[in-house]
């Protein structure tokens, strides 16, 4: 199996192995401590003697001993199962044991945690560190049991965790030859070059977004793969941005909108921004009120993106070309396809494809494969930008009027006090669902819930008014920050609303 991925992560790691790779926490990972990680994994999972492909839980969290042994599974050709390390001691040893198989990789403070070295018994379990950079086995799972193990297919690079916005997060598949042409691709849409020798740049990228998510690990591997040092941070938050900014004036950040707005209600001085030109965003909607806010701001160019984890990255996105050219007239469009995507909208009655401006069910099709139906709205404009509506498998269905949860949303955030909304069905007995929205307030911004109803019956239908509407201090959110549906339900059991 050729491994491209892995043979370019393989060159840039050896390129001047004295300087530094990964700042996490103040100190600097230099890339002589990451090839040891990934060399060692490597060896020891080949040493297992387990088939080529073979499944490896990763139990990822955003650390650079955890990013070296993502590596190291890459240069081995096995599969990386993620993991979440954020979830709970119970929830993380009933996943581990639970997917069964033959290696597990962690840090030593994950293997402390109640339940999960026994949840890994039969397994070969590697700690990793980074200071010192190394990897050993851990007492008593020196290596695997005799099994059975759960085979993977060849050429599978990663099980990748979805974002379990609308239910409970599920594991797809990704080949390394996904990656290895999203890295490309991406690099060569954002930059606009075609200059791709492996080289170590003077640049640092942040990366805030955790390694468990697509945004996190793929922003991760497309900066590794172009030698571009990286600024991790555990989380995101403001105050640790706003730092990594001033000391590294980086050109161009990322961050995901809910981020962008945190930051704008944190008031950060534009003078953080000096250095910067391009802002991303991507996995989630960006409001165009919270896109205009920000750029009027800070004055740079922030520029939306389309994704999915089944794509292994972007799909469709902007650069400074086509934001200069079209920023304004294209207003809540998150770009044209990258190269190598195509894009077009079906009808969601007959699968019929569909003309410019009509909206219908998103379908994507990558390097000559067939068309991928996913579940999102949108339309394409004459122009060949995308635009995204909305979720197939979110709109509720009320009383036969079918009700977006997209629409109420930007209806609430345009109200001043309104910093984000949530907004999900709940079942009714006589109209079959209604929808029920949560809202979370701008710091020391006032309006109560009779007042923002009130709000909403100026601007959408009737049937489109939340049934319930709560305040809540905060929004729960997935690991990418995308609001979360089933926290978001299990608000409305808990707390005492008002009703439209």
């Amino acid at each position: 199996m050729s491994n491209e991925l892995a043979e370019r992560l393989r060159t840039v790691l050896t390129l001047d192995p004295g300087e530094p790779a990964i700042e996490f926490a103040g100190e600097w990972t230099d890339w002589a401590a990451l090839h040891t990680i990934a060399t060692e994994v490597e060896q020891r999972l080949t040493a297992t003697g387990l088939d080529a492909g073979a499944p490896v839980s990763v139990v990822l969290r955003n650390h650079p001993a955890m990013v070296g042994a993502l590596i190291g599974v890459l240069l081995a050709g096995a599969t990386t199962v993620t993991v979440n390390a954020a979830q709970g001691d119970t929830g993380l040893s009933a996943d581990i044991a639970e997917l069964n198989l033959a290696a597990v990789i962690a840090l030593e403070s994950d293997w402390q945690r109640v339940g999960v070295r026994d949840a890994a018994t039969g397994a070969l379990g590697l700690r990793v560190a980074n200071d010192p950079a190394g990897v050993t086995a851990v007492t008593g799972l020196e290596a695997p049991g005799p099994g059975p193990f759960r085979p993977e297919p060849d050429g599978i690079a990663v099980e990748m965790l979805t974002s379990g916005t609308t239910g409970p997060p599920k594991r797809i598949p990704l080949t390394y030859q996904a990656f290895g042409n999203t890295v490309a691709v991406a690099a060569a849409h954002y930059s606009g070059s075609g200059n791709n020798q492996p080289r170590l740049r003077s640049g640092v990228a942040i990366v805030s977004s955790p390694l468990v998510h697509m945004s996190g690990l793929f922003r991760t591997l497309m900066n590794l793969c172009e030698g571009r040092r990286i600024a991790l941070l555990e989380r995101f938050r403001v105050t640790d941005f706003v730092d990594l900014v001033l000391r590294h004036q980086p050109r161009a950040v990322s961050l995901v909108p809910s981020a962008l707005s945190m930051v704008l209600d944190a008031h950060v001085e534009p003078e953080v921004f000096a250095s910067v030109e391009v802002v991303t965003s991507g996995t989630a909607h960006l409001p165009v009120t919270v896109q205009e806010a920000f750029e009027k701001r800070y004055d740079v160019a922030v520029m939306p993106s389309y994704g999915a984890t089944e794509f292994a990255g972007g799909v469709a996105g902007w650069n400074l070309a086509l934001h200069r050219e079209w920023a304004t007239s294209k207003r809540g469009s998150v770009g044209r396809p990258q190269r190598g995507r195509e894009v077009r909208i079906v009808s969601l009655d007959d699968d019929s494809e569909l003309g410019p401006g009509a909206q219908g069910r998103i379908e994507v099709r990558t390097e000559g494969r067939e068309w991928v139906r996913t579940t999102d709205i949108g339309r394409i404009d004459a122009d060949g930008f995308l635009y995204v509506d909305g979720r197939t498998d979110d709109i509720i269905i009320r009383g036969g009027f079918k009700v977006a949860p997209a629409d109420v949303v930007e209806a609430l955030r345009s109200h001043p006090a309104v910093r984000d909304a949530g907004v999900t069905g709940l079942p009714d007995e006589r109209l079959g669902a209604v929808p029920a929205a949560a809202v979370e307030l701008c710091s020391s911004a006032a309006a109560d819930a009779n007042e923002l109803l009130d709000f909403l019956r100026d601007r959408l239908t009737r049937y489109q008014l939340p049934a319930r509407l709560i305040i809540v201090g905060e929004l729960p959110r997935t690991p990418s920050m995308k609001v979360s549906q089933p926290a978001l339900r299990e608000l409305f059991d808990d707390v005492v609303e008002v009703r439209a």
